[in-house]
């Protein structure tokens, strides 16, 4: 699927590339090392959860009722500049709703990834917070559920793909840049699924919602130095346009009585994205209604 935006005449982007000189940050005081030398201590970030002129991508954002479109809008609201991402043309009836940016591209695909990155650049400049949210079942592009033994190898790394492959690409695509410029925002969509708990027939879901908290662990402490925070968010039980009966009436059944609803985990996203959340790094914050610290449950 070809990239539905201009790159222009910019010169193709090392997707591996990455920060070549890190910049200096300021300092507030300082405090005796051990030699008794004195060490600078960095100023802490500004706590306020605006994000007024950065720019930031939502990926996966194509339907009006999902996680996506909620975080784009949130992000909006704070200020930002925000450009959303989806394999098909209908992002840019989601652009024209939220009066963002709309861009087509297949995110498994690293030569995609790459060409979106030259463009979203080009139309809005340097891409400081990124959302990676796509993977998410649809009603277009269904989870995979079937036993191990019934799985093909298709299936499994279509889901793996989809749901941690997209995460890796984007977040490498823009990771050289926030190091360079001192300062970042990457937040990934991980699930309950896989990190917290897991159920049959969704191996290939839950080993590549696993697989996010890993990635996000280790490239926090990868970025950690260049001013770049690294999280994820762990959704249980959402109430979208793509959710079951079965997975409503599971919502029913958490501590809280009923599902989740996207504007409750867009809110979560946005927090881990603004300035205020600048000393959480690494983390995997759940949004389920309690559900997964709920020992039994009782009537």
């Amino acid at each position: 699927m070809a990239i539905d935006a201009s790159a222009g005449s910019r010169p193709k982007r090392d997707a591996s590339r990455r920060g070549v000189a890190r910049r200096s940050r300021a300092t507030g005081g300082s405090l005796a090392g051990p030699g008794g030398q004195d060490e600078q201590v960095p100023l802490p970030e500004l706590v306020t959860m605006r994000l007024d002129g950065r720019v930031a991508l939502v990926t996966g954002a194509g339907s009006p009722d999902g996680i996506g479109y909620a975080t784009a809008r949130r992000l909006a609201d704070l200020g930002a500049r925000v450009a959303i991402v989806s394999t098909t043309r209908r992002i840019h009836e989601r652009a024209g709703e939220l009066g963002v940016t709309g861009f087509v591209a297949d995110l498994t695909d690293e030569s995609e990834v790459g060409a979106l990155a030259d463009a979203v650049t080009e139309q809005l400049g340097e891409v400081e917070v990124l959302v990676n949210n796509a993977g998410l079942a649809s009603r277009a592009s269904p989870e995979v559920l079937r036993p191990v033994a019934q799985l093909s190898y298709e299936e499994w790394r279509g889901e793996i793909d989809r749901n941690l492959t997209t995460a890796f690409l984007c977040s490498r695509a823009f990771i050289g840049g926030m190091a360079e410029r001192g300062w970042g925002r990457i937040v990934s969509l991980a699930a309950t699924a896989g990190p917290v708990n897991a159920l049959p027939t969704e191996a290939a879901y839950a080993a590549a919602k696993a697989g996010v908290v890993g990635l996000t662990r280790a490239l926090a402490m990868e970025m950690i130095a260049d001013g770049v925070t690294v999280n994820a968010v762990a959704p249980g039980t959402i109430h979208t346009a793509a959710s079951t009966v079965a997975e409503l009436k599971q919502g029913l059944g958490t501590p809280v009585g009923r599902p989740g609803t996207p504007d409750e985990v867009a809110a979560s996203i946005a927090f881990l994205c603004s300035p205020a959340a600048s000393y959480i790094t690494g983390q995997m914050l759940v949004v389920d209604g309690g559900n997964s610290v709920r020992e039994a449950q009782f009537r």
